[in-house]
């Protein structure tokens, strides 16, 4: 197995990975943010990428979602833990919490959100977005890795496009919903992982109470002084995560693909067929 992680250069400093290399990976759906740095840690393979590129040049709507999934799943990674900075839609939520959600809600609107398509329909069922199995695990790995941090199990991400921040009738919409977060960067990220047959999940560190409460104002430098706060945390609880992980995991994610190709195999095109190889081949044979 090879363990994938998404998330800021932080992680990546923090991890005590052994016999690190970088590797340059090349996909059918342009370059990832950031070479793949593969290592160990643990006697576990581990292959890290920054969701945002090394220098945060990415926005939210212009990361390289498909070719960082791409790219992780061609150097053999079948799970990911993910990392993400929220906001909370909830007073019991404060900034420094840590969340493991399980539901997700989408509003972005100018995203790729599929691998498929050009000739190939597929039809990915999505009710439990975040592989249940590594959820379960991410939730045990943050309540045992910390300790003066508040965490909380399961949860709404409420997904939006940005990289603005929300409005206050925004805000105030998703609380009415019942929503727990709102970040940035969950969508297509889980939908891709899905497709592309990994088990992922993700530990959100909350920065911010958004724009509900009275008199409050999401700044960058809020965001940030708080994100820099929780990082300490989730590096723990990545690692722990990571050094914990079963020999014997199993995930219904491995097979997300069976019975969802609704096109005969003979009549994608050559091309399509040569693009998704990685992700389809076995299912197309």
């Amino acid at each position: 197995m090879t363990i994938g992680v998404i998330g800021g250069s932080g992680i990546y400093e923090a991890l005590p990975l052994e016999n690190t290399r970088k590797e340059e990976v090349s996909t059918p759906y342009g370059e990832p943010s950031e070479a793949v740095t593969l290592g160990e840690l643990a006697g576990k393979d581990v292959a890290f990428l920054p969701r945002h590129g090394e220098d945060h040049q990415h926005t939210p709507t212009d990361a390289q979602y498909r070719a960082n999934i791409y790219a992780l799943k061609s150097v053999g990674v079948d799970r990911v833990i993910a990392t993400n900075a929220v906001g909370s839609l909830r007073e019991d939520l404060p900034p420094r919490t840590l969340v493991v959600p399980d539901q997700i809600f989408d509003r972005t609107k100018h995203r790729q959100p599929s691998f498929f398509g050009d000739g190939m329909v597929v039809h990915m069922g999505f009710a439990d977005p975040y592989c249940p199995e590594m959820v379960d695990h991410l939730a045990t790995a943050a309540e045992e890795a910390t300790e003066d941090t508040k965490t909380e199990a399961g949860g709404t991400y409420v997904c939006i496009e940005g990289p603005q921040y929300s409005t206050r009738a925004e805000s105030e919409f998703y609380r009415d919903q019942g929503w727990d977060i709102v970040g940035m960067t969950a969508i297509p990220e889980a939908k891709l992982a899905r497709e592309a047959e990994l088990s992922y999940a993700t530990v959100a560190g909350v920065t911010d109470y958004d724009v509900w409460k009275a008199d409050n104002e999401v700044t960058l430098e809020e965001v940030l002084e708080n994100a820099e706060a929780n990082q300490e945390a989730i590096n723990r609880v990545v690692e722990h995560a990571i050094r914990t992980m079963p020999e014997d995991f199993e995930s219904d994610a491995w097979s997300a693909l069976e019975g969802t190709i609704n096109t005969p195999a003979d009549a994608i095109p050559e091309e399509t067929r040569e693009r998704v190889d990685l992700l389809a081949g076995k299912y197309l044979e």
